[in-house]
Order: structure tokens, then C-alpha cells, then sequence
């Protein structure tokens, strides 16, 4: 049995981005002897309940999330590009309340939150925050982008996130993507600068996440930000992000 759990995952249902098909994602989960998947579509739960019934009827544990966009000011903030650009978040359900929390968040995201993308905030967070789990985010978190201040920033977010969840609810998200694999056959110079660029945050976030998790115990949870199932998807999911 593989001890290791995907829990940052897009499908289809992350539109124009996600190329996983549900029923292959759940196939190759089973298939590898993982025992559990997650699904964190992009702002949605579109696709939950198609995962839920395809997972139960494969034998593993489906784990309902989404990857929200949190608002860097309010949620009814709508102005510029302030508050076109939010944060992203991992946020997983645990139980049944939790699952309706995600609906709760998702709902008054499109109805109210609306900016560009489903946008909810802080104080909507704190509010709906029973039953679920939270992940610190890839690198368009606030979490790593904190990172271009100082480290007190970043402990300072940290530290919002922990009054909001509780210490044992929040994660530190580490991720670990091959960038330099693919910046050793790029050719073209555009590409090149944007793999050094992810590379280099990925590195600076491995050292963070290790100082700041010696520092205050909080865990470190391992994800892979999945939006295709194979490597030679690559292409396709490329030529996914064009038609964006």
C-alpha cells in the first residue's frame, strides 16, 4: 500500500485549466494503491458528487475540497486590480459539516463574492470554519507570496490562519514540481526566465516551510498541484490554458 495521498487535485471541473477526467483520476488512484484522493477544483464543486459516487464504488476514501480564492481585502470588495488578483487556499472537508460549509463558501462566492473569480475572505472563512482542514496554498497563496515581504509577514499570516482553524486544522503545503527537469530542455528564452522563476520559489519555499514548521510544530503535508493525470497529458493541458 502506497502511504501517500494526493490532496491537491484539478479536474475538468477547474474550467480551461484541470484536464483530469474524474473517472480516470479515480482509476489510476486505485490502481497505484492509494487508498484515498482529494479533488480541490478551482473556486467549485461542480464535480463532487461525480467523485464521491466513483470513488465509493472503487473502494477509497473521496475527499471533497476546494481551492478557494480568498480576497485580499473584503469579498463585496470590488475594485482594480486590488481585488481582481485574490489568493488561492487548500481547503478540504473532514466531515459532513465541513462539506457543507464548502457548499456555504462556494455559494456566497459566485452570488456574492463574484470579481473576476468566486472571491470569499477572512471573516467569511472564521464563520464557516467548522470541518474543514486547510493547506497554506501553492504559490499564488498568501502564504508564499508573504515570502517577498519578510518572514514576520509570514508568520503574521500563519498566525491569521491558525485563529481562524485552529492548530489542528492548518498545514503547511509543500510542493515539489520538476522545473529544472523541463528548464534543462526549454529553448525558448520566455520560458526559460518563467521555470527559473517557479524553480526559485519552489526552493525558497522548502526552506521556509521547514524554518517556520521547526519554529511553531504546525505539520507539513506534501502535494503535487495536479491538473492532468500523465505526463504526456503535458501537451494537452497546454493547449487547455491557450483556449483560456
Amino acid at each position: 500500500m502506497v502511504n501517500f495521498v494526493h490532496l491537491h487535485n484539478h479536474t475538468q471541473y477547474s474550467l480551461l485549466d484541470g484536464l483530469s477526467k474524474i473517472p480516470e483520476l479515480v482509476k489510476t488512484t486505485k490502481s497505484l494503491g492509494m487508498n484515498a484522493v482529494a479533488i480541490t477544483d478551482h473556486g467549485v464543486m461542480y464535480g463532487a458528487i461525480e467523485f464521491y459516487k466513483a470513488c465509493i464504488e472503487a473502494g477509497i476514501k473521496p475527499i471533497i475540497g476546494v481551492e478557494m480564492y480568498v480576497a485580499k481585502r473584503s469579498y463585496k470588495d470590488k475594485e482594480g486590480k486590488v481585488d481582481s488578483e485574490p489568493f488561492h487556499l487548500t481547503v478540504l472537508a473532514k466531515n459532513h459539516q465541513g462539506y457543507l460549509n464548502l457548499i456555504k463558501l462556494t455559494t456566497i462566492a459566485h452570488r456574492d463574492g463574484y470579481y473576476y473569480r468566486p472571491r470569499v475572505d477572512k471573516t467569511l472563512l472564521r464563520e464557516y470554519h467548522e470541518g474543514l482542514i486547510v493547506l497554506s496554498g501553492c504559490p499564488s497563496g498568501e502564504f508564499i507570496r508573504s515570502f517577498e515581504k519578510d518572514l514576520k509577514k509570514t508568520e503574521e499570516v500563519v498566525k491569521s490562519y491558525l485563529e481562524i482553524f485552529g492548530e489542528s486544522n492548518f498545514y503547511l503545503e509543500l510542493q515539489r514540481h520538476p522545473y529544472q527537469q523541463s528548464l534543462d530542455i526549454a529553448v525558448d528564452e520566455t520560458v526559460k526566465k518563467d521555470l527559473q522563476e517557479l524553480l526559485d520559489i519552489q526552493n525558497q519555499t522548502l526552506q521556509v516551510v521547514k524554518e517556520i514548521s521547526n519554529k511553531t510544530g504546525i505539520p507539513i503535508v506534501a502535494t503535487n498541484d495536479c491538473h492532468y493525470i500523465k505526463k504526456e497529458d503535458a501537451q494537452a493541458q497546454d493547449a487547455l490554458l491557450c483556449n483560456g
